[in-house]
């Protein structure tokens, strides 16, 4: 009877231990590729580690719904950076959560480094504009000391009903100004003005 036994769950037995070694040598093989991509690292994304962390985001908004004088803001965001592994870290992502006004807001951005054109490039996805936000460095510019990425949208009216359908030129600024503090500023160029901010970011490392 017991060797019956053994005969029929020898097997299964095999079967779990092989799977669960099995389990354990991928887990290995992506901790080693993670340490390898980090360890790997360009100086552009290198650059980029200083913000990886948690902050809290203190947002002026001087559009939809906001103004130069009066513009709306929130200090109660958090701003969340971590590294995609699946990217095999190749891009961050930023999540913010918040509330402005009376409304809670929600950021999706996703910010890379094209080793090939040497440049930065950001991508965002909010719960305000009903549409993607990108933006591209010009080539060659990922060393210079702000992160300058220009982009452009089709207005759903952000910068006036005048404007609704109209392709507006835009420009993300980032300034690394420290590993605790870093300043994310957007600008809209509307037909026939100059450029002018809309909205502006200051994160502070939390602790």
């Amino acid at each position: 009877m017991r060797t019956g036994l053994f005969r029929t769950f020898a097997p299964i037995v095999l079967a779990a231990t092989l799977s669960v070694t099995s389990c354990a040598a991928e887990d290995t093989v992506v901790a080693t590729a993670t340490t390898t991509q980090h360890a790997a690292q360009d100086a552009g994304h290198a650059r980029l580690n200083q913000l990886v962390g948690e902050w809290t985001a203190e947002k002026s908004t001087f559009v939809a719904g906001g103004t130069p004088d009066a513009p709306l803001i929130t200090r109660d965001a958090v701003s969340r950076w971590s590294w995609i592994g699946e990217t095999g870290g190749n891009f961050l992502r930023e999540e913010v959560t918040g509330v402005i006004g009376d409304r809670p807001y929600y950021r999706l951005g996703l910010l890379g480094y094209s080793p090939v054109d040497d440049r930065y490039e950001w991508s965002t996805f909010d719960s305000v504009t009903p549409l993607t936000m990108a933006y591209r460095g010009a080539k060659g510019t990922a060393g210079n000391p702000d992160l300058s990425l220009p982009g452009e949208f089709t207005d759903p009216g952000i910068t006036g009903p005048a404007n609704v359908g109209k392709t507006i030129p835009m420009r993300t600024l980032i300034r690394l100004e420290s590993p605790n503090r870093t300043v994310m500023e957007l600008f809209f160029t509307p037909p026939g003005e100059p450029e002018r901010l809309a909205d502006r970011v200051v994160l502070t490392r939390r602790a």
